[in-house]
């Protein structure tokens, strides 16, 4: 049997450093990373993702980032938080408050933008090239994001969505298998268990998986 896989090293192929484990190389603890979810970049370092890729992302707003188990995320993937934005309550576009001291020093940093909450990515995503993932939203497990994809909206289950602003494309499996699968949720199973029922899972075989 092959050495069982390791979840806590940064690069799980041997001498691929474009590739990482990322829950490994995050710092920041607004960012939440779970168990073997990956990241590729061919483009800059991918130990620097919360700095090139996680963007607005300002302690003072507490928003988090948060994606779980066996997600795949390609290169250049962006993910913008609420302080990109400017409040839509206003007149002005302006970010007065941000400029509080020279302005009105009752107002609140926080008061520019309009909070939308944090971004959450379930298990199994796969995150398209160069896609950008707004503020608020939520995708679900197993869900595929196309390349330069712009979400702005929650994203169903085992939902393909694309386009700018990204639309529902199609649905990745019949609804019985998708119930199915959330039932299962393979991907809180034991790394023996995923080994024994690898071949069901690649070859597509629910009822393999069900067993």
């Amino acid at each position: 049997m092959k050495q069982e896989p390791n979840p806590n090293k940064i690069y799980p192929r041997t001498n691929d450093f474009t590739t990482v484990y990322l829950k490994n190389v995050i710092t920041n603890s607004n960012i939440i990373v779970d168990d073997f979810t990956m990241y590729n970049d061919f483009y800059n370092d991918p130990k620097d993702f919360e700095k090139k890729n996680v963007l607005y992302h300002y302690p003072i707003n507490k928003d988090k980032l948060i994606i779980e188990k066996f997600c795949s995320i390609a290169c250049g993937a962006k993910f913008i938080f609420n302080s990109a934005n400017h409040t839509q309550k206003s007149l002005s576009t302006y970010p007065f408050p941000i400029f509080y001291e020279e302005w009105d020093n009752t107002m609140k940093v926080c008061e520019a933008w309009d909070n939308k909450g944090n971004i959450v990515i379930g298990n199994d995503v796969w995150i398209g090239f160069e896609a950008v993932i707004m503020s608020g939203v939520h995708i679900g497990d197993g869900a595929i994001i196309g390349t330069r994809a712009l979400v702005t909206k929650d994203v169903p289950p085992y939902t393909i969505v694309g386009g700018m602003p990204a639309r529902i494309i199609r649905k990745r499996f019949e609804d019985s298998v998708i119930e199915d699968l959330l039932k299962v949720q393979w991907w809180n199973w034991s790394t023996q268990k995923i080994f024994e029922k690898l071949a069901a899972i690649r070859n597509g075989d629910i009822r393999a998986l069900k067993r």
